[in-house]
C-alpha cells in the first residue's frame, strides 16, 4: 500500500484549523503558535497548535481536517487537546485498595477483605475436646479464624524497630537509660516480649505505644534532673563584725514617748500667752480714777460693774504676782469713793 502524500489543500488550511481550535477553547488567547502538521492518511491531515492554558504545559490543540476527492475546500473533522512528549500528566490510575497507605485510614473507613493475606495464617478451630480447646483458646490465644503468620510477625518487628519508637530515634539517642530498665514498661506476650513492650507513662511521648527494649526517653522512672546553676548572682556573705545591731523594742518605745510629748506640748503653752493682757488693768486704773466723776456715777455702778471680769483675772493669770503689784491693787481698791476700774 502506498504511503499517504501531503495534500496541498489541507496543508494550507491553517487559518481554518485555528478558527476551529479557538471556537472550542472559547478564548482565542488560549491557542498559541502553529506547531506543524501530521499526515494521518489519504486526504487527512492534523494541524497542531500550542496550548497556553494554565496547567496544560506541553499540551497542544490538534485539529484534523479532510476533503473529498477532487474537492478544493477542507472540512474540519474534530478538535482535541492532546498531550505532548513533555506534557504535565496525571499519574496512572491505581485501584483504591492498592494506593491506600498506612495512616490513610480514617474514622468510618473500612479496608477490603484479603482472603490470601500473606501476613496471616489459618487459626485454631475448635475440636470439641474441652481440655484441648481450653488450652488452645484461653491459654495460647488461638481462638480466631486467622492468626499472625511468621512473615507478618517479622514485618511488624522490623517496622517497629526501625521506626520512631526504636533505638535510633532522636529521643532514644539522648536518653540516659533504656526502656528495658524503666518501671513503666509493660511486657508483651508471645515471642515479641523479648524485644518490645508498651509504655504506660503518661508524661512520656511514647505513652500507649509499642517501644523497643533499647528505646528511651526523658521520662524514665529512674532519671532525675541535674541541678542547674542559678541565673542570679550569688549574694556575698557579709562579715559578722560588720553587722549593725538594732534593738527594735527600745526604738519603738522611744518613738511612742516622743509622739506623746509632741501631742501634749501645745496645751501647756496656752496659759503664759494670756499673762501680759491680764495685768493691764492695774496700770490704767490710776489714770481712769477721777473722784468727782466717781461720785456722780455712783448711782449707775450696776450698769458699769465689771467686777465679774476682775474676778476672772486671777483665773487667767498663771504667773505669781509681785509685792509691788499687790500693793498697788490694794491701794486702788481701798480708796474711798472710788469706782471700780473700767477697761
Amino acid at each position: 500500500m502506498a504511503a499517504a502524500t501531503k495534500d496541498a489543500v489541507l496543508s494550507s488550511a491553517v487559518d481554518l484549523a485555528r478558527a476551529a481550535a479557538e471556537e472550542v477553547a472559547e478564548r482565542p488567547e488560549l491557542v498559541g503558535e502553529h506547531l506543524g502538521l501530521v499526515v494521518e492518511g489519504e486526504r487527512l491531515i492534523s494541524h497542531r497548535f500550542a496550548s497556553t492554558a494554565p496547567g496544560y504545559r506541553g499540551w497542544a490543540w490538534t485539529v484534523t481536517v479532510a476533503r473529498v476527492p477532487r474537492a478544493r475546500t477542507a472540512t474540519v473533522c474534530e478538535v482535541n487537546l492532546l498531550p505532548g512528549e513533555d506534557a504535565l500528566m496525571a499519574p496512572a490510575w491505581v485501584p483504591w485498595a492498592e494506593r491506600l497507605r498506612p495512616g490513610d485510614l480514617g474514622p468510618g473507613d473500612v479496608l477490603p477483605f484479603l482472603p490470601d493475606d500473606e501476613r496471616l495464617d489459618q487459626g485454631y478451630e475448635a475440636t470439641g475436646d474441652a481440655d484441648a480447646d481450653e488450652l488452645a483458646i484461653f491459654e495460647l490465644g488461638l481462638g480466631r479464624e486467622r492468626v499472625l503468620s511468621p512473615l507478618g510477625r517479622s514485618e511488624a518487628a522490623q517496622r517497629w524497630y526501625a521506626g520512631s519508637h526504636g533505638p535510633m530515634a532522636p529521643q532514644a539517642l539522648a536518653a540516659s537509660a533504656p526502656c528495658s530498665t524503666c518501671g513503666f514498661l509493660l511486657l508483651m506476650a508471645g515471642s515479641l516480649r523479648t524485644e518490645f513492650g508498651v509504655c504506660s507513662n503518661e508524661w512520656s511521648p511514647d505513652d500507649g505505644k509499642v517501644v523497643s527494649m533499647d528505646h528511651g526517653c526523658g521520662a524514665h522512672s529512674q532519671t532525675d534532673v541535674a541541678p542547674q546553676p542559678s541565673d542570679w548572682p550569688d549574694t556575698p556573705r557579709p562579715d559578722d563584725m560588720d553587722l549593725e545591731l538594732v534593738r527594735l523594742v527600745d526604738e519603738a518605745r522611744e518613738a511612742d514617748a516622743a509622739q506623746a510629748e509632741a501631742e501634749a506640748a501645745p496645751e501647756a503653752v496656752v496659759a503664759p500667752e494670756a499673762d501680759p493682757e491680764a495685768v493691764v488693768a492695774p496700770e490704767s486704773t490710776p489714770e481712769a480714777v477721777d473722784a468727782p466723776e466717781a461720785e456722780r456715777e455712783a448711782d449707775v455702778v450696776p450698769e458699769a460693774d465689771v467686777v465679774p471680769e476682775a474676778d476672772a483675772a486671777p483665773e487667767t493669770d498663771a504667773t505669781p504676782e509681785t509685792d509691788d503689784e499687790a500693793a498697788t491693787d490694794g491701794d486702788v481698791t481701798d480708796e474711798p469713793g472710788s469706782a471700780p476700774a473700767q477697761e
